[in-house]
């Protein structure tokens, strides 16, 4: 079994990264509970053997806000987020699935620049992300090396902080203020060293009670083709989100994202991969630049992943 093949399970509770959306007058309320570009590098749809796994994503991102023409507005955001996973192989067979189960707790400092806005700038905060569940992953082993998986992630609403619900700094919350479910479906082709994967995803967020606010439904999906040679991993990885429908709610028409594609988003980007084999854990690298941006943040990625058994 090669690294990227003992890696495959954390794409699947990958979503517990999370993707640093824009100010609450665009996109999703404040932030999405996925992190586009996460999974990049791992194939979603292959199983892991039997046992207690531990991942560590230490992402650090320095973004702008782009408006819905895709242009910048001087908005400005730099944060790291930290997002240690446990994921449990249980070895049992699921409609002829391997199944395993995974629970994160990320936390995140984020720093805001709004021109003009003293509060919502050079104010650094630290607090703690949606916890995530994930209750389920089935994956199928199929024939000539492919492997298909569906999970189901629930982003709990237990953030420290989030709108309705705000820091003592004036800073941006930490979190977001309401559940989200997150069906995906990931597909990977393992063959001679190649990793040829895709992991998409389907967020639904419910309305947060304490604003008022129901953020848009929207898919995403990261893309890996990487090649391992020896302890080496190397290759490209690439993502794109596409917002389906408007927010709606008594918050988002005062925001003016309540009207067909007021705030809708759409992302994509592409970036390089390096990993290597450290006897029993696994490191990888990935960088991640802004290709086109609407009505979200964007700009430059990076993210040491950690992988070992436990």
């Amino acid at each position: 079994m090669t690294p990227t093949t003992k890696t495959a399970l954390f794409a699947a509770i990958a979503t517990s990264s999370l993707m640093f959306s824009s100010s609450p007058a665009w996109a999703t309320e404040l932030w999405n509970p996925h992190l586009p570009g996460s999974e990049e590098g791992l194939a979603p749809g292959a199983p892991l053997p039997p046992g207690v796994y531990g991942v560590l994503n230490n992402f650090l991102v320095s973004f702008d806000a782009f408006d819905k023409n895709g242009h910048k507005t001087g908005v400005k955001l730099n944060a790291l987020a930290e997002v240690p996973i446990v994921v449990w192989q249980t070895g049992y067979k699921v409609l002829g699935a391997d199944l395993s189960v995974a629970v994160a707790q990320p936390f995140d400092y984020t720093n805001l620049k709004v021109p003009g806005v003293a509060r919502l700038s050079n104010n650094g905060h630290w607090g703690t992300f949606n916890t995530v569940l994930v209750p389920y992953n089935l994956s199928w082993t199929l024939p000539d090396d492919f492997y298909v998986s569906t999970n189901l992630t629930v982003n709990v609403d237990d953030a420290t902080s989030s709108p309705g619900n705000p820091p003592s700094s004036g800073a941006a919350g930490s979190g977001n203020g309401y559940w989200t479910l997150e069906p995906s479906l990931g597909v990977s082709w393992l063959h001679d060293g190649w990793n040829l994967s895709m992991n998409s995803h389907y967020n639904y967020n419910f309305e947060n009670g304490k604003t008022h606010y129901k953020s848009g439904q929207d898919i995403q999906i990261d893309y890996t083709a990487v090649k391992t040679i020896g302890k080496w991993t190397v290759g490209l990885g690439a993502h794109q989100v596409n917002q389906l429908n408007s927010d709606s709610g008594a918050g988002a028409i005062a925001a003016g994202c309540q009207s067909r594609g007021g705030c809708m988003v759409a992302k994509y980007g592409i970036g390089p991969l390096i990993g290597y084999q450290f006897g029993e854990i696994e490191i990888m690298a990935e960088y991640n630049h802004n290709i086109h941006t609407k009505n979200d943040v964007s700009g430059n990625l990076f993210n040491i992943r950690l992988v070992t058994a436990l």
